[in-house]
């Protein structure tokens, strides 16, 4: 196939050489937004006087035609094309002759290749915040149906203080809520259209950008066109972002596995989202979440691998620059898949409450409440918080509880304590008396559960 930038040279490349420069098997995915772009560029030149109307007319049918029969299979993609712009094009041409050769009128793949890739990210972020969205829903129903499941809280993967285990899922509600709200973030930012930047300097034909801009949904054009060819800040931004959900999510299967685990025993997965040993019958492995904590890496490097290809680039397109795509394309699979399987997994997941309580009756969750009770009464919290050390430290020499000090035990250490010591280190009463707002305590996470539950109805700020 002769190259469509033959003439200053032959065109002729070695075999290998060819298939290094080519860019078709991966770029191929962005076919329907080439033609989109196309069929408003094309739109443009007719309405700008550029190219007859019946030109327009007959490229937007030809173009048409194409996306109608790549999306049947009736047209496969030609392996040997350079990149799906040559392609598209080239068998543009062939079905409608030398009018399919006036589509490039005053545009270069440089503005139109970072117009497609604007499309088709803007188009798949929309499709990962779904997919965020329905992760937070999962989270907030199991976080609904377990209000009154005591856990223990940990510090330093220590146990701290008694906790519910509601609170402790919309804990990562929030944290997603966050994941989406820097997507829409990078939509925003890379919503302007660099078509018409040209290679690099604009063009001289009278073209109307802002058209373009708006039949393609964009809030407004690159306002200058070497960064509109060159920029590929959206590419980083959009990687950061995803690798800020990967982090989430790889910290919350972390906490799965363990939970899962005979050691906790706080959660069981449904055998859907397991398997098994190839030699240990026993084994109910939590595969699903250990992947997703595993390609965690693999984002981060799509991010790394990106911000070095650009950090020494100079102005405007280079080659170097091809290397965008298969990273951003990379993350954006990758995290979908781990979004697709990660909600039903935790729909699914079943929680052991018995288990959770029990080990939250261990490990002295309540010595900060006990200090608190003194200082309640007037001792100060310092004094307060050395008599429960020493009180804690008693109970482990001698192998019992706080609950198990009786209270002639109790004011041998300080006359402040009375009989309503034991109601007061009660792990209901722990977590029931947490009142300030974002708590554990009942109210607060029933109206954590609201904020949850009102940022999925509102698709106001849906992108």
């Amino acid at each position: 196939m002769e190259k469509m930038w033959a003439g200053r040279t032959e065109g002729a490349l070695s075999r290998e050489a060819d298939d290094f420069n080519s860019s078709i098997h991966f770029d191929s995915r962005m076919y329907r937004q080439d033609i989109a772009g196309s069929m408003e560029h094309a739109t443009m030149l007719a309405v700008c006087g550029i190219i007859e109307e019946q030109e327009s007319e007959q490229i937007i049918d030809g173009l048409q035609g194409i996306l109608d029969d790549l999306d049947s299979g009736a047209l496969a993609i030609d392996p040997d094309a350079e990149d799906i712009h040559m392609f598209v094009e080239a068998e543009l041409t062939k079905r409608i002759g030398d009018v399919g050769k006036k589509l490039h009128t005053s545009r270069s793949r440089n503005d139109q290749v970072a117009l497609d890739i604007r499309l088709y990210l803007r188009d798949e972020i929309r499709e990962i915040r779904a997919l965020i969205r329905d992760l937070i829903a999962a989270v907030c129903e199991q976080a609904e149906k377990n209000q009154d499941a005591i856990m223990p809280g940990y510090t330093h993967l220590q146990r701290a203080q008694p906790i519910t285990f509601a609170q402790h899922l919309l804990a990562y509600a929030m944290m997603l809520r966050r994941d989406d709200g820097r997507l829409s973030d990078a939509a925003a930012r890379m919503n302007y259209s660099p078509l018409g930047s040209c290679a690099l300097a604009g063009t001289t034909y009278p073209i109307d950008r802002m058209f373009v801009a708006r039949q393609l949904g964009f809030s407004g054009i690159t306002e200058n066109s070497l960064d509109g060819v060159s920029d590929r800040d959206f590419c980083v931004e959009l990687l950061s972002a995803l690798s800020l959900t990967m982090t989430h999510l790889s910290r919350f299967s972390e906490e799965i596995i363990l939970w899962s685990s005979w050691e906790f025993k706080f959660v069981e997965l449904d055998d859907a989202y397991t398997t098994g040993s190839s030699i240990m019958p026993q084994k109910k492995n939590s595969d699903m979440a250990e992947l997703v904590r595993g390609k965690t890496g693999r984002v981060y490097g799509d991010l790394i691998a990106l911000l070095t290809v650009l950090k020494g680039l100079p102005l405007a397109y280079n080659k170097d620059m091809q290397e965008d795509k298969e990273s951003v394309f990379d993350a954006v699979d990758t995290v979908k898949m781990c979004l697709r399987v990660f909600a039903p997994m935790i729909r699914t997941m079943r929680v052991n409450k018995p288990n959770m309580y029990a080990a939250a009756q261990k490990g002295f969750l309540n010595a900060t409440d006990l200090a608190d009770y003194l200082t309640k009464k007037g001792m100060p919290f310092r004094t307060a918080y050395k008599l429960v050390g020493g009180l804690v430290a008693d109970c482990i020499a001698k192998g019992k509880t706080l609950e198990d000090v009786s209270l002639a035990e109790y004011r041998a250490a300080s006359e402040l304590f009375d009989e309503d010591v034991y109601a007061e280190i009660s792990l209901e009463t722990c977590v029931g008396k947490r009142v300030s707002a974002g708590s554990t305590g009942p109210e607060s996470v029933k109206a954590q559960i609201r904020s949850v539950q009102e940022f999925l109805q509102n698709e106001k700020d849906f992108y």
